[in-house]
């Protein structure tokens, strides 16, 4: 087996790590009906796109691991959501984020702190021969383990900083 790669590996842990806290932040003293407030009506809640966020995590780490999907085994039903059990966020219609509703912003952080979990383990396996393993082949380059993963890293922090944003519009109307 070969030796981890420590200061890649610690990067990546950090910045999910960051995800993670921010995650807590985003949701912290918002009401569920704050959680599904949208800018306009095609614009993303808070709510919205902290599930996405963490389901798309949660999808592509335990697509890449031999690990079960935080969602599949348990969220899929705790969050209560009317959507499919295999509904990631990708490709949803406007009246689809629109059907979105939790009834308390703490699954939402639970359902995060979960999918980190399993993240957290599954960089815990990962060698530097791992890094450079084609995971899909139909691109051109192929895609790589190491590739993906910075990927799911940068959607998380992008989507992250919109659910920062409508936070901060829904802050403002407060006052």
């Amino acid at each position: 087996m070969a030796e981890k790669d420590s200061v890649g590996v610690a990067l990546l842990r950090d910045g999910f790590e960051r995800i993670r806290e921010g995650v807590a932040a985003v949701v912290d003293g918002l009401s569920p009906e704050e959680l599904s407030w949208r800018v306009d009506s095609d614009a993303n809640p808070v709510g919205w796109l902290v599930w996405h966020l963490s389901r798309q995590q949660d999808a592509q780490v335990a697509d890449l691991s031999d690990l079960e999907s935080p969602w599949k085994a348990e969220w899929s039903g705790r969050l209560g959501l009317e959507y499919k059990r295999g509904a990631s966020g990708y490709g949803m219609s406007s009246k689809e984020v629109g059907q979105f509703g939790v009834s308390d912003g703490s699954l939402l952080v639970g359902y995060h702190d979960a999918t980190h979990e399993l993240t957290m383990s599954w960089l815990d396996s990962v060698t530097d021969d791992d890094w450079e393993r084609v995971v899909d082949p139909n691109w051109d380059p192929p895609v790589t383990m190491a590739v993906r993963v910075m990927s799911v890293l940068e959607d998380s922090a992008k989507h992250l900083g919109q659910a920062e944003y409508v936070r901060g519009i829904l802050l403002r109307r407060r006052r």
